[in-house]
């Protein structure tokens, strides 16, 4: 009875981390996982808009030539 009990905890013993690593994991990804990637691409999709206004603008800025230098208001009539 000792040798077999002796035999049975060394079996258990050693295929412990052979049960444990199985390869039944999911490979599959969670909700939370694609909530939380779908979040990130639509946080980054509604920065490029204004992104591309911003640059346009600068682009318009740095080659158009420049305005007038009166200020508003003047008319020209200096006393």
């Amino acid at each position: 009875m000792k040798t077999s009990a002796r035999a049975l905890l060394a079996l258990l013993a050693a295929s412990g981390t052979a049960l444990a690593a199985s390869g039944a994991e999911s490979e599959a990804n969670g909700f939370l996982v694609t909530f939380f990637l779908a979040f990130g691409a639509l946080v980054i999709a509604f920065q490029l808009a204004p992104g591309l206004i911003l640059f346009g603008s600068m682009m318009k800025g740095l080659f158009s030539r420049p305005a007038d230098e009166t200020v508003m208001g003047d008319s020209g009539n200096e006393r």
